[in-house]
């Protein structure tokens, strides 16, 4: 089942690629892998996919000291101080960094294990409170400049969700609102590549609004 719902998003990205004069291979495709037992991520790395994404620093943890292979694995949920320890040596990308405080110990930290960190800043595009991330863009540049500083993070771009919702103009917003983050940051001397946005409900119109990184569980996961 994993491997034919695998050739269903794929062929999707593909599809939607080509109606809008993109490329696959400009999107990274990130399976959620959140709360699935490690038996379905080893078949989900037999069918070619390379990139996982955990939300809680514990499971981050164990799945990975249980994993023999070459991956890369994603934290993408909101990230406790305390905890940067517990996923610095294993995590090629971290999306969710919203404060200097944060940044700050993921800096110590990899500086630590002589490790350059990947992150990405999270946005909060949508405006609702139960979201983290950032909203005023002068915060989010303060964020972007200290990470610039840091000798041992290197800032790739940036992170959004969407509301969950059926109005695809709302959605659309909250993406397109991302990527003017984006190219602001990038027309004030920064070069950021990366934006992660787009799940399940809501990664065509995230391609179509420029997204890099795609954030999938349930589509890859379910029965």
């Amino acid at each position: 089942m994993i491997r034919n719902n695998i050739q269903q998003i794929k062929g999707k990205i593909a599809d939607k690629c080509l109606k809008i004069g993109r490329k696959p291979e400009e999107i990274t495709l990130v399976a959620v892998s959140k709360q699935n037992p490690l038996s379905s991520i080893i078949e989900a790395a037999k069918y070619n996919i390379l990139d996982f994404g955990e939300n809680k620093a514990q499971e981050l943890k164990q799945k990975t000291s249980e994993f023999i292979g070459e991956i890369n694995w994603h934290f993408i949920g909101h990230l406790q101080t305390n905890k940067v320890k517990d996923i610095i040596s294993s995590t090629y990308l971290i999306h969710s960094v919203d404060s200097i405080k944060l940044a700050k110990e993921i800096n110590k930290r990899a500086e630590n294990i002589k490790k350059i960190q990947n992150v990405l800043i999270e946005v909060n595009t949508s405006g609702e409170e139960s979201k983290f991330g950032l909203n005023l863009y002068d915060k989010i540049f303060e964020l972007a400049e200290f990470c610039k500083s840091c000798s041992n993070i290197n800032l790739m771009g940036l992170m959004t969700m969407a509301p969950f919702t059926d109005d695809e103009i709302v959605i659309r917003n909250s993406f397109r609102n991302l990527k003017n983050i984006f190219e602001k940051l990038n027309s004030e001397g920064f070069t950021l590549t990366e934006l992660s946005m787009g799940m399940t409900n809501d990664f065509e119109i995230a391609i179509e609004e420029g997204a890099t990184i795609l954030r999938i569980g349930t589509a890859i996961f379910r029965n």
